[in-house]
């Protein structure tokens, strides 16, 4: 039986603050991501961990930080003022501030360079809306801060927030095996469930409350995803302008619907037509694109016609596939029925539904730029680039045997891996490695 909590989580981003804490020429810390994948929590969950004091300082709900600002950036003047205004005492060698929502406060994202070169021993760190602290006014501290990117939960994530702690670890076990059916059984039914829910901690949370009713926790988690979507929507008319939000949102919404145009289960390049009426070129839209790009509510993923190394040196910048940063928000974005998702027999939408979930797990692992592959008549999902050269991923929806893309590409680059993750249980061809489709991302290192 499905054992649903969410009072606390364990996010795999804590392993990399804490290196970040005992850095010894530590910078100020900003952590890099969409708005509600957990950021706020994580922060203050690590920070309450691993210093004395937290001092926690969010510039949307307390504007009279602001001005604490307005004076000049010397780092003592603005620790002065900070407590005055709260009547409290900072100790600069053992506490830490946490500076959120810190696009409301442009200036202070400017002062993190000046903490970085006159206060190295304070702590800090930083979150708030990617939309916002890129379209800052204010110089960014380039070099005088340490960025960190957070991704929505995981599968493996997913499973120990709702409970399903062997689950997750026979997912992350990699000494014992190859898993049994039974087991293959068990990741596939729960990982069916985390396409409809994604990893949005707000969702989670949502889907965790009805633990009696499978279904009422599906639906309230669609429901709550709906209202995430009206949130981002508002995010872009605040921080882009009425008429440039009316651009966002039509590529937003478009995404699933040029997901869905699956051919042979792979997804093809976006197409620019019909997105927004008397716009059909790329160029037209491209501040548009990076705005979805840069608030990491969107990916970009360039599609390259040749796999020689450097892979960056076949990018054009026009060709590229699109993906929403969250398979529980595509579903919702794309009206699948919550039913279709759970039976995992829905045509074309199972391939694109199984690429967008496998990108979301390379890009939560950490990979880094992930690329398409197209060459002739052969395509591969998506190729990255590790210390020994290009590695092929290709993505299966279903028991799918034949692999030619792969093939191709195998015998013309000669890889030393390749992978295929599907609904097959783990084997190795070669080269080439089968496995389940929940494990994308977590053994590209093997």
């Amino acid at each position: 039986m499905l054992v649903l909590h969410m009072a606390t989580y364990y996010r795999k981003i804590e392993r990399d603050l804490i290196s970040w804490s005992k850095l010894e020429n530590r910078k100020p810390l900003i952590l890099n991501g969409a708005r509600q994948v957990g950021k706020t929590y994580v922060l203050n969950k690590f920070a309450k961990e691993n210093f004395r004091t937290v001092h926690y300082l969010n510039f949307e709900s307390d504007i009279k930080l602001l001005s604490l600002f307005q004076g000049g950036l010397e780092p003592k003047k603005i620790i002065d003022g900070i407590r005055l205004h709260r009547n409290i005492e900072i100790d600069v060698e053992h506490d830490i501030l946490f500076f959120d929502e810190i696009q409301a406060c442009p200036l202070a994202l400017t002062s993190l360079k000046y903490f970085c070169e006159k206060m190295p021993s304070l702590a800090i760190c930083a979150a708030g809306s990617l939309l916002g602290v890129r379209l800052s006014k204010e110089p960014f501290p380039v070099g005088k801060v340490h960025e960190l990117n957070m991704f929505p939960l995981d599968f493996s994530e997913f499973l120990l927030a709702i409970g399903e702690v062997v689950a997750a670890d026979l997912l992350s076990s990699k000494d014992g095996g190859p898993l049994t059916v039974a087991a293959h059984a068990t990741l596939w039914e729960l990982w069916r469930l985390y396409l409809v829910v994604g990893g949005l901690p707000e969702v989670i949370q949502e889907f965790s409350k009805s633990k009696d009713s499978l279904l009422k926790a599906l639906t309230d988690a669609r429901q709550k995803q709906i209202l995430l979507i009206n949130e981002y929507l508002k995010d872009m008319a605040k921080h882009a302008g009425q008429a440039n939000a009316l651009h966002l949102e039509r590529i937003f919404r478009n995404i699933p619907a040029q997901l869905a145009k699956v051919q042979e289960d792979s997804v093809k390049r976006f197409r620019f037509t019909g997105v927004v009426p008397g716009i059909s070129q790329y160029l037209r839209l491209a501040s548009a694109f990076d705005w979805l790009e840069g608030s990491g509510l969107i990916y970009k993923i360039p599609i390259i016609d040749s796999a020689q190394v450097p892979l960056r040196q076949h990018v054009k910048e026009s060709i590229f596939k699109a993906y929403i940063f969250d398979t529980g928000i595509l579903g919702a974005l794309g009206d699948i029925p919550i039913k279709t998702l759970l039976d995992f027999e829905y045509g074309t939408y199972k391939g694109y539904v199984a690429e967008n979930f496998a990108l979301q797990a390379l890009k939560a692992s950490g990979v880094g730029t992930v690329y398409g592959w197209s060459e002739g008549t052969a395509e591969v999902e998506f190729i990255v680039q590790d210390f020994v050269g290009p590695v092929p991923i290709e993505v299966k929806s279903g028991s799918v045997r034949q692999a030619k893309s792969l093939t191709q590409f195998v015998r013309r680059y000669k890889p030393e891996k390749a992978f295929i993750f599907g609904a097959t249980l783990s084997r190795e061809d070669g080269v080439v490695r089968r496995r389940p489709l929940y494990l994308t991302g977590l053994q590209l290192g093997e």
